[in-house]
């Protein structure tokens, strides 16, 4: 992966300008750094977030779902193909059992009430992970949920739940060796774009931006395939304060960084100067 130095949005005096004045012009596609078409986001920081307000985690939470909505409507204005939200780890389990029940429900209730605003702007609604874990009633919902925007065509928006990067890259896996094993394909054809075909997003861009607010500098599992070319970026900020200057600032840091992928610096310049 690439260059992982984090940005506070404070110090970024250009980060609340207009888009067409922090990211640059018309590259070659090999080398784009204008604005990314899939970004994913690592949202940490609710239960602290509460915390310091003298509050329940779980009101941290809620107040994270403000900051949802913040995200979706940038990523929307500023016509980002997908947009990736870590929601719930297949490790998140291990938290107590009455946080996980909270935010089972806070779940349940944020697809009811948000749904019909999403339809109304286009966005298309993709869970990601293994959502047999969850109650059938919440299974209900997911569904009904992607099936009423499957048709939009703006962003997409995809809510990792019960998801880990190594259950998406094993699935993938079984599902390859189930081909194999009934002959419908041969174990010299098991390549990285056949992989690739079996995981969560296969139809989307790669991620080119990952995002992690609230202060800690790892991956936690999550889109470990997907982002193998995505830059990353690390916030102090806490999910619930993550706004649109925020957001616009990471876009900023993304389109200052020179994408290489495996070429070098030179042959970079000599690309952008064609």
């Amino acid at each position: 992966m690439s260059s992982t130095v984090g940005y506070e949005p404070e110090t970024q005096s250009n980060a609340d300008i207009e888009t067409s004045e922090i990211l640059p012009g018309q590259l070659s596609d090999v080398v784009k750094q204008s604005l990314p078409k899939h970004v994913a986001i690592i949202m940490d920081g609710n239960g602290r977030w509460a915390q310091q307000q003298g509050k329940p985690r779980v009101f941290g939470h809620k107040a994270g779902v403000k900051a949802v909505r913040r995200a979706v409507s940038v990523a929307s204005q500023l016509g980002i193909e997908s947009l990736t939200l870590f929601a719930f780890s297949s490790e998140n389990w291990r938290r107590p059992d009455k946080e996980v029940s909270l935010l089972m429900e806070l779940f349940f209730s944020v697809l009811q009430r948000e749904i019909k605003l999403l339809h109304n702007n286009q966005v298309r609604l993709n869970i990601i992970g293994d959502i047999s874990r969850f109650s059938a009633r919440l299974q209900k919902q997911i569904q009904k949920a992607q099936q009423q925007t499957a048709d939009n065509t703006g962003l997409v928006l995809n809510v990792a739940a019960n998801y880990g990067g190594r259950w998406d890259i094993l699935q993938a896996a079984q599902k390859l060796a189930d081909k194999v094993a009934q002959g419908e394909l041969e174990s010299s054809e098991l390549t990285e774009e056949a992989l690739n075909q079996q995981l969560c997003m296969n139809e989307q861009n790669e991620v080119d931006l990952m995002i992690r607010t609230g202060g800690d500098y790892r991956i936690s599992n999550f889109i470990l395939w997907q982002a193998a070319y995505a830059e990353l970026v690390f916030t102090e900020t806490l999910w619930p304060d993550f706004n649109e200057q925020a957001f616009k600032g990471a876009l900023a840091v993304f389109a200052s960084r020179q994408r290489r992928f495996g070429l070098t610096g030179s042959q970079i310049e000599e690309i952008r100067a064609i």
